[in-house]
């Protein structure tokens, strides 16, 4: 994802279909895939202008350095402003996995389970099925349940809705 792909105003962004990768049909690749828009609230949009630094082109996440003598980048991976690079997918993860880990290396978070937390959060809140499913970009709804994990809590807060005198029911 690049700045200038950012609607900072509407909170959103154009991102590739889950599963967009170019594909060959002739010899030929074929670089068309389906854009789907991903959507932030405003904790995010009170924190991207700390990730950019006031940059105003290029990846929108960076490393926090420019790449070695012998790193071949492609001109769209390195920010046309500071020269750092795009952060890659392995790196991403270790940061997360760092920032994240109690007991050493390794046992923090990774990028797919935090993806996933989130629609358990949206579960307990109430929202449907279809909107999991929209929000993960899911096609299956098989493939969302088994994300859905509710706390001891919220089975708890269920439950509670079947007892004596409950005016919710």
């Amino acid at each position: 994802m690049n700045i200038e792909e950012l609607d900072l105003a509407g909170r959103r962004a154009p991102v590739k279909a889950k599963g967009a990768a170019a594909r060959r049909r002739g010899g030929r690749v074929r670089e068309d895939f389906v854009l789907e828009t991903v959507y932030w609230d405003a904790g995010t949009a009170r924190l991207l202008p700390r990730l950019l630094k006031g940059r105003t082109r290029g990846p929108v996440f960076v490393t926090h350095r420019k790449p070695g003598p012998g790193k071949v980048v492609s001109p769209r991976d390195v920010c046309p402003d500071t020269g750092f690079a795009r952060l890659s997918y392995g790196q991403a993860r270790a940061l997360l996995d760092g920032h994240t880990a109690v007991h050493g290396p390794g046992t923090g978070w990774d990028l797919h389970e935090y993806r996933h937390s989130s629609l358990t959060h949206l579960g307990e809140a109430g929202a449907s099925l279809l909107m999991l499913m929209a929000k993960s970009r899911h096609k299956k709804p098989e493939n969302v349940r088994r994300y859905f994990k509710p706390s001891p809590e919220a089975i708890a807060g269920v439950t509670s809705l079947l007892a004596p005198g409950n005016s919710r029911r």
